[in-house]
């Protein structure tokens, strides 16, 4: 009961943000089935005329369908960008299937003699489409749009990955976080929308469906009817917004971006608030974005105009630089490499240096007598390392790690964000990689092992800015800068806490440090 209760105050304590990311959801599920239901249905009547095209696109719809989503989101990111555009047509194209294949099956299974007999009756070729073969196709292909529609709630939850929005940002950043609230604050309204959408289609199929064809009593048709307008207008409304809002939005706009972890989103709504607080610009916060190469991507796609990144992961990760040990070097040499190559300029650190750090839990350091990383290296093959996917391919990760400390653990499992801590304490990895300003490290009570061969590069957090962003609003550069040396670890380590462990809203936690410390 206590656990009801917990879930409870969270929702009611966090309804706003819910409110809204369900609302996000709806608009851009709608979009993607409605973009499924104008190619699919029409294809399908063109495949069942051209019956030589039936196979091929078929087969590449069944092609589309078995690519795994992450994978077709990094093919489209490239194209589209990130946001809602890539993910309502990642939807489209796994919701095509099912529309598609039941027009063109329900169209083609039609008994020959119904066609027979309009062709007596004199009806062309367009009259019998339209007065008998659709009609008589609308309970199969209406079952098809019912599957793609259900389906494409789950699947919108992944938009939420590369800053498309919806209910997906709850259950992603519950998984950082090992909280369990967060995770059922958005699957459970991703679940009762799919109910209430397979429910919606199943009255438009009462409605549209004729009563010779229908199996459903016709009685309450007038009823239905009425149901089906007040549906379509919410219909129109949402898509007209959605539309308006995520399509063609106002330009004249600062779009902030973060990465896929709560150091980060506390972060981007520091430096969101602290735009808006002090300037008469528009912000748009687009957070939990994924990982150093998609938000990089972004920047330089133009998708978004700044972020905080962090020395280390730019010079080693994103410009394949050696390593260089002195924090000041190696910020100026991906400042300036950042300015030459992509115009996007480092303002000023903010003050902690956030290395990356192997950990374990106390028992096992004490079991092993582990203190630093050599020290783990003479035993790591009796141990499971549980890290972030990022980390198992980079080479300031374990790639590196491996012929730096000649480390060979007995299993490597990729695990992302706040999962990492939960296969740390079930023990079914005993070697997580973390951040040194995490919270959950406090949380529980983790041992971190010492770099002493001096591995890893620094990784101070700078803001990083187009520079044509700041050309346009140059007040931009004093005003970020006001973070300029005000976050230590140990401020940064508190602040993560504060969310990972007291589950506290990132964006709340954020306002409050700014205003502790007289910034807004």
């Amino acid at each position: 009961m206590a656990s009801v209760k917990e879930f409870f105050s969270f929702v009611l304590s966090r309804k706003g943000e819910i409110t809204t990311l369900i609302l996000e959801h709806i608009q851009l599920t709608i979009m993607a089935v409605l973009l499924a239901i104008i190619v699919g249905v029409p294809l399908g009547i063109l495949i069942k005329r051209k019956r030589k095209l039936a196979g091929p696109l078929i087969g590449i719809a069944n092609i589309i369908q078995s690519i795994p989503s992450l994978a077709l989101l990094g093919f489209l990111i490239p194209v589209m960008g990130i946001g809602s555009k890539p993910a309502v047509f990642m939807v489209f194209l796994y919701s095509l299937l099912p529309i598609l294949k039941n027009t063109y099956t329900s169209i083609k299974n039609i008994n020959p003699d119904m066609l027979e007999a309009a062709k007596a009756m004199g009806m062309r070729r367009k009259d019998m489409l339209f007065m008998v073969e659709l009609p008589l196709a609308l309970p199969v292909i209406m079952t098809g749009i019912r599957i793609s529609a259900v389906t494409a709630v789950g699947l919108m939850t992944i938009a939420a990955f590369i800053g498309g929005g919806g209910l997906g940002y709850m259950v992603f950043a519950g998984v950082q976080t090992v909280n369990n609230n967060m995770i059922l604050a958005g699957a459970i309204p991703a679940c009762i929308l799919a109910l209430l959408i397979d429910f919606i289609i199943g009255k438009i199929e009462r409605v549209v469906t004729p009563n010779g064809v229908s199996s459903t009593n016709g009685n309450n048709n007038k009823r239905d009817k009425k149901v089906l307008g007040v549906i379509a207008g919410v219909i129109l409304v949402v898509i007209v917004f959605g539309f308006s809002k995520s399509f063609f939005g106002s330009k004249n706009k600062i779009v902030v971006a973060s990465k896929n972890y709560n150091e980060q989103l506390i972060l981007g709504n520091m430096i969101a608030t602290l735009i808006e607080e002090n300037t008469d610009l528009e912000v748009e916060r687009k957070l939990n974005l994924g990982g150093s190469i998609v938000t990089f991507n972004a920047i330089k796609a133009k998708e978004v105009d700044l972020y905080v990144e962090y020395t280390g992961v730019a010079l080693i990760n994103i410009m394949k630089h050696e390593n260089i040990s002195d924090k000041d070097e190696a910020y100026k040499v991906v400042s300036e490499s950042f300015k030459n190559d992509y115009g996007i300029k480092w303002l000023k650190p903010l003050g902690f240096n956030n290395t990356y750090a192997l950990t374990v839990r106390q028992d096992t350091a004490e079991k092993y007598n582990l203190k630093t990383y050599s020290d783990l290296s003479k035993v790591s093959g009796d141990l499971i390392l549980g890290s972030t996917i990022e980390f198992a391919n980079r080479q300031d990760g374990y790639l590196g790690l491996k012929d730096a400390y000649g480390m060979n653990f007995k299993d490597v499992k990729a695990i992302d964000g706040g999962l990492r801590y939960t296969s740390l304490m079930n023990d079914n990895t005993q070697v997580i990689d973390a951040f040194s300003t995490d919270g959950l490290l406090e949380a529980f009570k983790l041992k971190v092992l010492e770099d002493d061969k001096g591995f890893f590069p620094p990784y101070y957090s700078v803001p990083i800015i187009r520079e044509e962003v700041l050309k346009k609003h140059p007040e931009l550069e004093a005003v970020i800068n006001k973070l300029a040396g005000e976050i230590s670890e140990e401020d940064m380590g508190k602040l993560n806490y504060k969310v990972d462990k007291d589950g506290e809203d990132p964006r709340k936690v954020a306002d409050d440090f700014l205003r502790e410390r007289g910034l807004i």
